[in-house]
């Protein structure tokens, strides 16, 4: 049977949780689209790293957050196509989703994440969105949706992330879990669970069986 969503449901974890496979899934289940924050911020880093833009000065925010106003202004913003299948980040009719998922960016996204000019536009892209839909990120149930009517933070250790993501890019399994650590240290405070979300330890199961756990509480 299918569940039936008429709102709104938030997906948030550490980074390489398995938020974005989790999210898909759920979403393909319950027929609605998802939005990933994730890729909006990583988009937002591309464009500064492509444009010679740094995330440890004053105005850094205030920077990038122009040069993505310049762009829309001039026809060609960065859009986020909110498919159940995968997400894509459009730059007019360029697809840059496969340009976004690189060791730079992975190394760089936590720094520009945090500027509060840039937070705040990608929380306003995502808020223009009329319901239902899945949202996955960090903050998505504190922050950007907590109205949402359900929550499920996913969690797992950093060895078991770290072995994730080395299946999909060549790096060394010890650098890439030192790279987890240090972003999680980053990420502290955007990545806090809310309150009243559905903690889940994506871990100890297969992607089926975690996207069947949430599931199994949206249909309860």
């Amino acid at each position: 049977m299918i569940v039936k969503i008429n709102g709104i449901v938030t997906i948030d974890g550490v980074a390489a949780s398995g938020k974005s496979s989790v999210a898909s899934g759920v979403a393909r289940a319950l027929e609605i689209p998802y939005l990933s924050s994730g890729l909006l911020y990583r988009a937002a880093t591309w464009a500064a790293l492509e444009n010679g833009l740094t995330f440890d000065t004053p105005e850094a925010g205030r920077s990038l957050t122009a040069l993505l106003g310049s762009w829309k202004e001039g026809g060609q913003p960065l859009t986020l196509r909110p498919l159940a299948g995968g997400n894509q980040i459009w730059q007019g009719d360029h697809d840059l989703t496969e340009l976004l998922h690189t060791a730079q960016i992975d190394a760089q996204v936590s720094a520009a994440a945090v500027l509060p000019e840039l937070r705040g536009w990608v929380n306003a892209e995502l808020q223009a969105v009329t319901p239902p839909f899945l949202a996955e990120g960090r903050d998505m149930g504190s922050t950007v949706f907590p109205q949402a009517e359900y929550k499920f933070y996913l969690y797992a250790t950093p060895r078991v992330r770290a072995e994730r993501r080395v299946l999909e890019r060549q790096q060394d399994l010890e650098s890439v879990e030192a790279a987890l650590k240090l972003r999680d240290e980053r990420d502290a405070r955007q990545s806090a669970p809310a309150p009243d979300a559905v903690r889940i330890d994506t871990g100890g199961g297969t992607l089926p069986e975690i996207i069947a756990q949430v599931m199994g509480h949206l249909s309860s």
